[in-house]
């Protein structure tokens, strides 16, 4: 590839994206990172307000929040973990929201339930998931986690109609009171849709359950109850990854038959955008050739906005995908590294290198990202 292309896709990230109700003024987006660096109970802190600040500074037109829990119940994950559940939480947020709109940016709420992967809940000691199946792997000690996972229950109608009623009110919250953009609706990292559609998490024989276009069900149910709560004019998507926080190499055995059942069901939701995360975005969604997950977004879901993520830190790899099926490049580690990752590519100047040591011992917010 020439430098002359090279520049070209470097230079398409800082087009605006004005289409299926967003409206940024440049493709890069900050991906959603879990950093429990709220109150005891889930208000949102001064460091939280400067640590999103200082990406809209960089020169970010989008903003997404770490994963927020939607309801007083089971959906938190994280002890730490920031709320929507009630308007307190909302109206803390509207801080950190007016301070990215003040330095340029816009900013989209990240609704979660954790699930069976629920590790600090302040609200319940139990877990819920689809089927009472233990979950593999162990608690992450870098949000405070410590042993195996306990083993859910598994959930009724009532839980089910209750956890989509969460997201719903949720929604609302970050919409009318908090003053967020966007809603992203988080389906992907084993959590809770997400155990919903992976077979061996969700053993059920009802209409919940069995052939991936009804364990697909869940997600789509959520996105239509939020789409209706967060109104017309804002736009609502969902994320949406293969492998998960306690299993890094899941893939969906149905491979593009599921990939097709998955986008086209989203696709008929009413959602605006499908946000596909894998470890790394370019690369064969199944076995060694053939399309990436975010072509197959695009192939099964083409009225849709696809983001992508997953180490595209490197302008010039995050400006090929432009090219290759996504609308917006979301970046995670890179900006953990880079909060003024747009300003430095602009400029000219190669971002820095992530340093693993920014989430240890805790995943939480450290001093340094709070400076300029």
């Amino acid at each position: 590839m020439n430098a002359d292309s090279v520049a070209g896709d470097v230079a398409a990230l800082f087009a605006p994206w004005k289409q299926h109700r967003i409206d940024v003024n440049n493709r890069l987006v900050v991906a959603p990172m879990t950093r429990v660096s709220a109150t005891a109970e889930g208000l949102p802190t001064e460091a939280m307000r400067r640590y999103y600040e200082r990406f809209a500074r960089g020169g970010f037109g989008l903003v997404i929040t770490e994963g927020i829990y939607s309801d007083c119940a089971y959906s938190q994950g994280y002890l730490f973990q920031p709320g929507l559940s009630d308007r307190d939480h909302a109206r803390a947020w509207r801080g950190i929201v007016d301070a990215v709109h003040a330095a340029g940016g816009k900013m989209f709420a990240q609704l979660m339930h954790a699930g069976a992967l629920a590790q600090g809940n302040r609200f319940r000691t139990e877990t819920l998931a689809p089927s009472a199946i233990q979950p593999a792997g162990s608690q992450m000690r870098v949000y405070r986690g410590a042993g195996a996972y306990r083993t859910p229950r598994a959930m009724s109608d009532a839980d089910i109609a209750d956890a989509i009623d969460g997201f719903a009110r949720a929604a609302a919250l970050a919409i009318d009171v908090a003053g967020f953009d966007g809603i992203e609706i988080h389906g992907a990292n084993g959590y809770l849709l997400d155990q919903f559609l992976t077979d061996y998490s969700n053993r059920r024989s009802d209409g919940w359950g069995g052939a991936i276009e009804r364990r697909i069900r869940f997600a789509a149910e959520v996105a239509r109850a939020v789409r209706r709560s967060a109104g017309t004019g804002k736009p609502v998507g969902m994320r949406i990854s293969q492998a998960k926080v306690n299993n890094f190499g899941h893939k969906w055995p149905e491979a593009e038959a599921g990939a097709a059942a998955v986008f086209g069901a989203l696709a008929d939701t009413g959602l605006d955008y499908i946000h596909v995360t894998e470890f790394e975005a370019w690369q064969p969604a199944f076995g060694a050739a053939g399309p990436s997950l975010v072509s197959l977004a695009r192939r099964y879901a083409p009225s849709l906005t696809i983001m992508a993520n997953g180490s595209l830190d490197d302008p010039a790899r995050a400006g090929q995908m432009l090219q290759h099926d996504a609308d917006l490049i979301a970046l995670g580690r890179g900006a953990l590294a880079n909060p003024d990752w747009p300003r430095l590519v602009a400029d000219g100047r190669h971002p820095r290198a992530f340093n693993q040591s920014l989430l240890s011992p805790l995943g939480d917010i450290k001093p340094c990202e709070m400076q300029d």
